[in-house]
């Protein structure tokens, strides 16, 4: 908004341009979708496009809507397909093929704050994993990533307890028997975010055997998300991380000018 009112009063928008923009400002309506602009300004991070049922063209015209407001933009569960009609209107749009994201950042120098740790059992979880560490730097945190320490291999997961002790917050993703947040709870004093995957045979179901697993831990500390969520478990990651800081979670908003308004409202 403060955008959209410098633009008025210095660079000659015209009254009906002014208008115009305002009143996109709040949502706007695509008739397939209702984009949600303020999101950033109630919440800090702009509106996340979740890909998994929509088109490529219902995609590509959301995320072209949350880039004309935004410098940020994060789509999850995206396809090639959806990456490819994304990238046709937003050539610095980049794809990450095991976690199925796709990210625009036109940020110039975002602040990164440490202190996120992301744990994996096994290979077969990366995909998880790696999206929760992608959502957690891109909403302004350094990510130390330690894949494939199960527990099944428990001294693997040992030799990281420097690693582990050093972390503000640990997320740590597991399928079979999702047994790993337990092990980690009782090793570190940071808050533990326990992903199960839907990764393992016949009577895992699906994720459910891990999801049940993680919920009865009796490690404290640890806090559970829906399977195979690494993007809730990456968004929460950050938000622990900047609240502890003082601070709005990411340093993004609608107007492009994310810096400039937290100065403002602390007073520095």
């Amino acid at each position: 908004m403060r955008e959209i009112l410098r633009r008025y009063a210095n660079d000659g928008l015209s009254i009906d341009d002014t208008v115009g923009l305002l009143r996109d400002l709040p949502y706007q309506d695509l008739g397939f979708a209702k984009v949600d602009h303020h999101r950033a300004i109630r919440t800090g991070f702009p509106e996340v496009v979740f890909g998994e049922g929509k088109t490529p063209d219902q995609t590509a015209a959301i995320a072209q809507a949350i880039l004309q407001q935004s410098d940020v933009l994060l789509v999850t569960r995206a396809s090639q397909e959806m990456y490819s009609a994304v990238f046709a209107a937003a050539p610095d749009a980049t794809y990450d093929e095991t976690a199925r994201t796709v990210i625009v950042d036109r940020r110039e120098h975002p602040e990164h704050l440490s202190g996120v740790l992301v744990l994996c059992a096994g290979t077969a979880d990366l995909p998880v994993a790696t999206e929760a560490a992608l959502t957690a730097e891109l909403m302004g945190c350094e990510v130390e990533r330690v894949f494939d320490v199960g527990v099944a291999g428990i001294h693997r997961l040992l030799d990281q307890l420097e690693t582990l002790q050093r972390a503000r917050v640990v997320i740590a993703v597991a399928g079979m028997e999702g047994a790993l947040p337990s092990v980690v709870g009782g090793l570190v004093r940071a808050p533990v975010i326990a992903v199960p995957t839907s990764i393992g045979y016949g009577a895992s179901f699906q994720g459910l055997a891990a999801l049940l697993a993680m919920l009865n831990s009796c490690a404290p500390g640890v806090a559970v998300v829906n399977i195979d969520n690494g993007f809730g478990a990456g968004y929460l990651a950050a938000q622990i991380i900047h609240s502890s800081h003082d601070s709005p979670s990411p340093q993004v908003d609608n107007g492009r000018n994310s810096q400039a308004g937290i100065n403002q409202r602390t007073g520095s």
